[in-house]
Parts: C-alpha cells; structure tokens; sequence
C-alpha cells in the first residue's frame, strides 16, 4: 500500500511522515496526487535545512567569551546586529553530525577544527526553520587568521554577472550579551546553555 499524505513510512529505519510539502530527491520517486510512488531509502526529504556547527569558547578572568563569525556576502555587509552565526554548514542527515560541523568550521574558516572535549548544546530551530545542532570546545583561536570558502550569485541582481563573496568575512570572541545582540534569531540559546553548563562546573564569576 502507498503512503497517505499524514501517514508516517520508514525509509531506512528513520520515520518520515508524508505531507504535501515534502521534496523528492532521488531517481524513481515521483507525486502522484496526493500520493508518494516508489518510496525508496532516503528518497523522502523534508525541505527543512539541517546545520551543524562548532561554538569555540574560552574563559578568561571568570568570563566567558564565544568565537562567532559574520556572514558574508553583499546582503550582509552593513548588517550587524542579527547578522553573526556560529560557525557551521549543513550536512547530510545520513552523516555524523559532529564530524560535520568539524568539517565545515575547517571549511569556513580556512583552519583545523579545535581539539578537544566538546560539549553538546542540544538543537535550535532558527525562524526561517531551519534546524541547527551545534558542539562547544573550549580553544584559544586565533581570530584574525581565517581565509573561508566562497560562494557564487547574481550580483547586482539583474546584471547577469557572477561574483565570488566568502562564506563569513570575519570572526570575533564576543561576551555572552554582545553574541545575544548579534547572533541571528535562536542561535544565542547555544551560548546560555553554554554559560549554564560551565556556571554549574564553577568556571564563571
């Protein structure tokens, strides 16, 4: 039997439920109506993005400071506030979500991923949906040396020219309420749970 839309299936032993919004995006899957044919492993993907990032942290004198990064390209550049991010990247769910962001902060950055214990700060769900999971380490990186990935657009619009910008265009260690003013929407829950768990280790004043 097909799947309904509202009906859950399992592709792989990961449970999808079937909606009328969901993308396709693997050969011989099609829409039928309102009915999903040739359900295959993976081939139901949601059109929810998923991110994962690392969140480098370091205390100094009792306070604790987080590295983040500002997005780059042109419809970013006089933004500020609402404009910083984690550093991360989305991934393959069929991928380990932690290498994943060790991969991306490498790729973003231009420099290896901290060493060290990470600590898990759960997931958030940014306003535009999309899902990020993201890792705490504690490092000491060197903000200023970062040479990121870059991608390409349209830019003017309408111009028909392509132009390269980087991925981020910069990074910074900023305290717990500067990353609140500058982290886009939802991504500051990381940084309270990080203060959470270092205040209950006594790491902060």
């Amino acid at each position: 039997m097909l799947p309904e839309i509202g009906e859950t299936t399992w592709t792989s032993g990961a449970s999808v439920a079937i909606s009328a919004s969901m993308s396709l995006a693997c050969e011989g899957c099609a829409i039928a109506g309102d009915r999903i044919v040739h359900v295959r492993d993976y081939c139901a993907v949601s059109k929810t993005k998923t991110s994962a990032g690392l969140l480098p942290y370091r205390v100094r004198a009792g306070r604790m400071e987080v590295l983040i990064a500002h997005m780059g390209g042109p419809l970013w550049a006089t933004r500020d506030d609402g404009a910083w991010s984690i550093v991360k990247g989305e991934y393959d769910e069929r991928e380990d979500a932690y290498a994943a962001a060790r991969r991306e902060f490498t790729e973003e950055t231009g420099a290896a991923a901290p060493e060290g214990e990470p600590l898990a700060l759960g997931e958030v769900r940014q306003r535009s949906g999309k899902r990020v999971v993201a890792w705490a380490i504690e490092s000491d990186f060197d903000a200023s040396q970062i040479h990121s990935n870059t991608f390409s657009i349209e830019w003017p619009r309408g111009s028909g020219r392509q132009r390269e910008f980087p991925e981020i265009d910069r990074v910074a260690w900023v305290d717990s309420a500067t990353a609140a003013l500058k982290l886009v929407q939802g991504q500051h829950a990381f940084v309270q749970e990080l203060e959470r768990r270092l205040g209950e280790v006594r790491r902060l004043d």
